[in-house]
């Protein structure tokens, strides 16, 4: 009870502000949100780069991060034993959308692994079942790419999440984090040789200067197009209670730590270094979707003046 009351005093609160932020998303249970979305992005950039670089540890890589990325779903729903029911929303919800992209994903890769893996596997991966696998999981795999930037979008009540860069940056995201844990994962299991590693780095950096643009046309749209409550997300996020995280976690870890390391400027590229880069990559991604999603501010309601009936 003590709790409720405090979420109650806490809302009352809220609305007597002229700019009411959202709360559902991103603190108390609403940080598995956060948490899942950020998971599965990478799984499926980690199933991606995996599949390009004919590297199997990515493909297993992919399969774990986004088996997490299924739990921490399941931690934000108040009742998780009716997860199921969101598939029935598929023609109208992006989060419907994302489920059956995510039981996809996750299906198809529990069948094609093993017989990628295990050579007295029942079937193997070019046989008929193990295609289909490979197929499940490739489709699972792009809607998981393509849907999270559109949930988030789609909220036409929060302007500064309803831009149509959105979506174009998520999927940066996903690229961007795919990259990221496959260097992490070559650099614990061992690279199969330095022409790769020199390609995976080629292809993180202009993956890194796409987010980065992206994101500053996003914050200049927010800026000039005139929405105060959008205007009011980037203050809160620039100078505002998430600005810690944003200048913290998102610009120096995520971006200016991996940047340096890559210049080889602190030390030559190894795998431990590689290791680095892959991991605080990774960091900057979360704490940059923490913080937009933290930030997210309602539009103000207008109310229309009251006719009076001569």
């Amino acid at each position: 009870m003590p709790d409720i009351s405090a979420k109650y005093e806490r809302l009352i609160q809220d609305l007597r502000q002229d700019f009411r932020p959202q709360r559902e998303w991103g603190e108390g249970r609403g940080l598995f949100l956060v948490i899942g979305h950020f998971l599965v992005g990478v799984a499926a950039g980690a199933w991606l780069f995996g599949l390009l670089f004919n590297y199997p540890p990515g493909l297993i890589a992919g399969f774990f991060l986004a088996g997490v990325g299924g739990i921490a779903h399941l931690g934000f729903l108040g009742r998780p034993e009716r997860f199921w029911k969101m598939a029935r929303h598929v023609k109208t919800a992006w989060v419907a959308r994302g489920f059956v992209g995510l039981t996809l994903f996750l299906a198809g890769s529990a069948v094609y692994l093993p017989s990628l893996l295990v050579a007295a596997w029942p079937w193997g991966p070019a046989s008929a079942i193990g295609w289909l696998g490979w197929l499940f999981a490739a489709a699972g795999m792009v809607i998981l790419i393509v849907y999270m930037g559109f949930v988030y979008s789609a909220s036409k009540g929060i302007p500064f999440w309803n831009s149509p860069l959105h979506p174009l940056l998520y999927m940066a995201f996903a690229f961007r984090g795919g990259a990221a844990a496959l260097l992490v994962t070559m650099a614990a299991l061992g690279m199969p040789n330095q022409e790769t590693a020199e390609r995976l780095i080629t292809i993180w950096i202009p993956i890194t200067a796409l987010v980065i643009v992206l994101f500053a046309l996003e914050i200049q749209g927010a800026l000039t197009g005139g929405n105060a409550a959008a205007q009011r997300s980037v203050r809160e996020m620039l100078a505002g209670r998430v600005a810690g995280y944003f200048y913290g976690g998102t610009l120096v870890l995520g971006l200016l730590v991996p940047l340096v390391l890559v210049s080889g400027k602190l030390a030559p590229l190894s795998f431990a270094v590689l290791a680095a880069v892959g991991l605080f990559s990774a960091l900057g991604d979360f704490f940059m979707k923490y913080t937009t999603i933290r930030a997210g501010i309602y539009a103000t309601l207008k109310l229309r003046p009251a006719r009076i009936m001569s």
